[in-house]
């Protein structure tokens, strides 16, 4: 891989973020390289990555990823993830080893996880109102106190059936050890291609997690809500849904590229932070 320049995206809510940044940053001028950096403190701030940068670093913890994954989906760079408090689930690479990650990749290019994105649209009387793309999931819940909604899920073109639920996810297999395993989903591994549905708190037992290969999920917010409707995208974006919305979540044209630690793996990491220890604890 040439590398002539990197965009640095540090989480400004991380006292270690900016000292390790100036690091960075003096490690690759050093080496002839173009950098910049940006400290942000929420996910709603607009980000813009010039169109000629060779790879994002990312400093700050696994919203931090998702963060810059939708602002590059499009642009097909890559992303160097560098944890700055406990491994998250995305963030595999530590910050004392973000140098070997990136020599690595600087030189062979191969250690890179091709993750999969959802598309996500919003239609109003048969107009798209609303869109964006997540790395982890979209979820339609209550905007009030809990209560049950009413929605209607089809597979492409066949009505699959009506759910009542505290909220229904379309997560990724990134996603799938978010907000979808609290809810009872399963785990994919990271590199698959395929889409998770998982009921939360599904009024009906019958209704359970379903994993689909390549279809537009389409989902109907139903008449006689008794609450306010949201939409949520990777935590980060919302927007209100109002009775006879449509939504549709589909696998986006691209991809999220992120750089892999060299020391660990998908299975280490979801080995240590669910604590699988192979005994039974009381």
């Amino acid at each position: 891989m040439q590398i002539s320049s990197v965009f640095i995206i540090a989480n400004g809510l991380k006292k270690e973020s900016m000292e390790l940044s100036r690091e960075i940053m003096e490690y690759l001028r050093a080496k002839g390289i173009a950098v910049s950096v940006v400290s942000t403190e929420t996910d709603e701030d607009t980000l813009s990555v010039p169109v000629d940068t060779d790879l994002v670093i990312t400093l700050g913890g696994d919203g931090t990823v998702l963060y810059a994954a939708r602002a590059v989906s499009e642009m097909g760079i890559p992303i160097l993830p560098v944890n700055l408090g406990t491994f998250g689930y995305i963030t595999e690479v530590g910050k004392d080893e973000w140098k070997e990650a990136f020599e690595y990749f600087a030189e062979h290019g191969t250690n890179i996880s091709r993750r999969l994105m959802l598309r996500i649209s919003v239609y109003r009387q048969g107009h798209r109102v609303w869109h964006a793309s997540a790395l982890n999931e979209a979820v339609i819940s209550s905007a009030g106190i809990a209560k049950v909604i009413s929605l209607e899920l089809s597979l492409d073109k066949t009505v699959a059936g009506s759910f009542r639920a505290d909220g229904m996810i379309i997560a990724t297999p990134t996603g799938s050890t978010g907000y979808s395993l609290a809810a009872g989903g399963p785990i994919l591994d990271a590199d698959m291609s395929a889409i998770i549905i998982t009921p939360v708190c599904p009024f009906t037992l019958s209704n359970r997690p379903l994993v689909t290969s390549g279809r537009v999920v389409t989902l109907t917010v139903r008449k006689g809500q008794r609450t306010d409707l949201l939409l949520t995208a990777d935590g980060q974006l919302f927007f209100p849904l109002e009775e006879e919305d449509t939504i549709t979540v589909e696998k986006s044209r691209s991809r999220a590229l992120l750089v892999k630690s060299l020391r660990r793996n998908f299975t280490e990491v979801i080995r240590d932070k669910l604590h699988w220890s192979g005994e039974m604890h009381a």
